[in-house]
């Protein structure tokens, strides 16, 4: 029975970016045993995935720390996690980590076959690879299902894919019942997000006040209940946002755990939101969606498979824009335009034109 262990240590939507490569797999070898290897923040969109048998979380800075106060505590935490993957006796890794340290993981846990992408010469333990110098001239889940033609799979550009568990579900339905009924419009909004780029995270992100405007006008010209997405460290963000607003029909969710924010993004009609995370979540689960794109070009990170029926990219094509290329975002001296002259009156149009649609 052939086995393979999937790699990638990124953020939530590069995980999600792999789920086409997942059912892929699965589709060409069913009889096989797919594990994956990522870190605990993007944990949650696979853990409930019916096509994975396992996964193994990767926490790089937990090592890092260990290793900070005892190397012989940090190779022993190393070798244990090596052992628990080469007990599984898997027969080949993909590798999309675009670092050598997983290819050496994977020589390790004795993964005789390890196939991925090769950037900046770091595919050393790959025994086959495709050589990039970047994520540029088309989409990251591309680039992922290019490695399955290492393995003779012609690969078909599946929809992105999320799971959540029954009980999330049933907790959501619990918390709803009486306060959203199925006639109501419901919209969701991610007005944070942008983790991936850290400190320099504010630069994907629409200004709050725009959104604020936004969301008014949606609750009393459109008549929506408005769910609200962030995570516990953008409270303070969410709260200027929404702190003017009558909240009567706003449902704040920040903080709420991932494997229950997809039970209630399922309950949306449509969603809006900056380059984030729960922008991928929502485009997984096959809704209406209108995203504000920045610094980031949306060919390369943005929603897949693009459907003009469904999805709406605002954007402000500038000379400067994309400006985040080969993993690096240099300084803006523009005050972030590409996002600030996306006009409150565009994006409520794309959201009236989707659900009119």
């Amino acid at each position: 029975m052939p086995s393979f262990l999937i790699i990638n240590p990124f953020g939530i939507g590069d995980v999600l970016f792999s789920t086409p490569l997942i059912r892929n797999v699965k589709e060409y070898f069913p009889d096989s045993r797919i594990y994956y290897l990522c870190n605990k923040r993007a944990y949650p969109v696979l853990r409930f995935n019916p096509l994975i048998e396992k996964i193994f979380i990767y926490e790089r800075d937990e090592f890092e720390e260990i290793k900070r106060v005892s190397k012989l505590k940090w190779v022993k935490k190393g070798l244990s996690f090596i052992s628990e993957i080469r007990k599984e006796k898997i027969k080949v890794s993909i590798d999309l980590s675009l670092n050598s340290q997983y290819g050496f993981f994977s020589f390790l846990a004795g993964i005789k076959e390890r196939v991925g992408l090769d950037y900046k010469r770091r595919g050393f333990f790959l025994t086959r690879k495709i050589k990039i110098e970047g994520f540029e001239d088309k989409h990251v889940a591309d680039y992922y299902l290019d490695v399955l033609k290492l393995l003779g799979v012609e690969p078909e550009p599946y929809n992105l894919e999320v799971y959540t568990s029954k009980e999330n579900r049933e907790k959501v339905d619990s918390f709803l019942e009486g306060k959203v009924f199925r006639e109501d419009l419901v919209i969701g909004i991610a007005p944070c997000g942008g983790k991936t780029l850290d400190k320099q995270a504010f630069r994907k992100r629409w200004p709050e006040r725009n959104f604020s405007l936004l969301i008014e006008r949606i609750i009393s010209e459109l008549g929506a209940k408005i769910f609200i997405f962030a995570g516990p460290d953008e409270a303070q963000n969410v709260e200027r946002i929404i702190s003017d607003i009558d909240s009567s029909n706003i449902f704040n969710f920040t903080g709420w755990r991932l494997e229950e924010v997809v039970a209630l993004v399922d309950k949306c009609f449509l969603f809006l939101g900056n380059d984030s995370g729960l922008l991928k979540v929502a485009n997984a689960l096959n809704k209406k969606i209108v995203a504000l794109f920045g610094p980031v070009s949306e060919k390369v990170y943005g929603l897949y498979p693009f459907n003009p029926s469904q999805h709406i990219i605002l954007k402000k094509d500038l000379p400067c824009r994309p400006c985040y290329k080969k993993f690096r975002l240099p300084e803006c001296p523009y005050d972030i335009a590409c996002l600030r002259e996306i006009a409150v009156e565009e994006v409520f149009s794309a959201v009236s034109r989707l659900i009119s649609s």
